[in-house]
């Protein structure tokens, strides 16, 4: 067939326009909340935060963490847990992921009054709560096994089936429309008898997404909530979630430290991830949460001396809304095991004064909210240093990263740099021009607050 130019120029022209339609109304399903892009996210797991595990032991906790500057509270499942199915011996205390009961709480952590106690004083102390929603699975002994067994999928031979290899929990059925209901009116009691203010949901690429369109519509009814997906495509932004999960980049960090990757692959593939999402949607990126910590090592583990060169960027890059995990700040420097009983040691607070000057930054400058521009900048010696800008209506920081385990000595030549800003771990002013020569150690770090 002979190739006609014009035509395919033509196709290539309507093809841009429907991509550029498509990005549009993917931006158009993400209405975030007011309070959201210049926030960030502590998640708690109750059953270890203290050796009681309840509601009320963590409440002591609040004013600290307020101070410390986490705004979002994320509370890992407190539904009640499956006993049929448990996978371990007899301490095993079962997975928060196996639901039996989708409007109750979980006896270990204490009431449903403890729990709006808690919602009550959280929002006076000016943060903000999601709860944890499994809306894939439920446990065997979840009372709609026995009263709505159609809520289920099921075998060729009538057998529940469990999703991957979770033996214990059985696949919901999403075919079924009263299941849908049925789940919508579950998330809604949350969200209208304790005041919460959204949901991180689990393994969320496994519902369908017309589901999560129709219920976070329904859910902003109510209010305006935050919605978080426990996965990384953009079709779930479509659906309606305000942020989904950075694993790619958390992978390159890993990648990287590791000598598997070089700097510029890195600079490569946050550029697909950022390209890979609407303009205005938000990730979330983490050194460490619960699934990494207890299955895959703690951010020392992983990052060695570089665990607080990747917590900067995941505090300071474009469209994060980052994930700090309980314990980070003591620094707790064990695997917390998941299905027994395993308290984190707050014996001392050594990493809390980082996050608190992390925290603090992000939330007085705009320059490193969510949607705040991002441009990378160009060093001396791009093999080892990452460094970037972030702007926002007359707000900017710049971040220096050394992604290497030596010393680096090196200019950075761009006027976005230049002036006398604040080194804010220095705690001083720095002159910064063309002739600037910069020396960080390794795996080092410069955060600059341009006020």
């Amino acid at each position: 067939m002979q190739f006609n130019k014009k035509l395919f120029l033509l196709a290539m022209t309507f093809a841009g326009i429907y991509q550029g339609m498509a990005q549009t109304e993917a931006a158009k399903a993400i209405a975030h909340p007011a309070w959201s892009a210049q926030s960030n996210i502590y998640e708690v797991n109750l059953r270890q935060y203290s050796s009681a595990g309840t509601f009320t032991e963590f409440m002591k906790h609040m004013p600290r963490l307020r101070k410390m500057g986490v705004d979002i509270l994320w509370f890992m499942p407190i539904t009640p847990i499956g006993i049929e199915g448990r996978k371990m011996t007899s301490a095993d205390l079962g997975s928060y992921y196996a639901v039996r009961n989708y409007t109750a709480v979980n006896e270990e952590h204490g009431t449903l009054a403890d729990f709006k106690k808690l919602v009550k004083q959280a929002h006076q102390l000016g943060f903000k709560v999601i709860t944890d929603w499994v809306a894939n699975h439920s446990a065997p002994d979840n009372h709609w096994v026995k009263a709505h067994p159609d809520f289920y999928s099921k075998d060729s031979t009538g057998k529940f089936i469990s999703p991957f290899d979770w033996t214990d929990v059985y696949k919901l059925n999403y075919n079924n429309s009263e299941l849908r209901d049925s789940m919508l009116a579950a998330m809604k009691f949350w969200v209208t008898e304790t005041g919460i203010d959204g949901f991180r949901c689990d393994v969320a690429e496994e519902v369908p997404m017309d589901f999560w369109k129709k219920c976070i519509a329904n859910l902003r009814k109510i209010k305006p909530v935050f919605m978080l997906a426990e996965g990384g495509k953009a079709e779930l932004h479509e659906a309606g979630f305000d942020e989904t999960y950075g694993w790619d980049m958390m992978g390159a960090m890993t990648d990287l430290y590791a000598g598997k990757i070089s700097v510029r692959k890195f600079d490569s593939s946050l550029n697909k991830s950022i390209a890979s999402l609407p303009s205005n949607a938000y990730r979330m990126y983490f050194t460490s949460n619960h699934d990494e910590n207890s299955w895959n090592g703690t951010e020392f583990e992983k990052y060695g001396d570089a665990y607080k060169t990747f917590a900067v960027f995941t505090q300071t890059i474009y469209q994060s809304v980052p994930l700090i995990y309980n314990g980070q700040e003591v620094p707790n420097k064990k695997r917390l095991k998941f299905f027994v009983k395993d308290p984190i040691s707050w014996d001392k607070f050594d990493m809390a004064p980082f996050y608190k000057t992390m925290l603090s930054l992000r939330k007085k400058n705009p320059a490193l909210a969510a949607n705040a521009s991002y441009r990378k900048l160009t060093s001396s010696n791009d093999d080892a240093i990452f460094s970037y800008v972030r702007e926002n209506n007359g707000h900017k920081v710049a971040v220096i990263l050394n992604l290497s385990g030596k010393p680096q000595s090196f200019s950075i030549q761009d006027k976005a740099l230049y002036g006398k800003p604040m080194n804010v771990f220095l705690y001083q002013n720095e002159t910064l021009n063309k002739n600037h020569v910069f020396n960080i150690e390794p795996w080092g770090f410069i955060v600059y607050d341009y006020k």
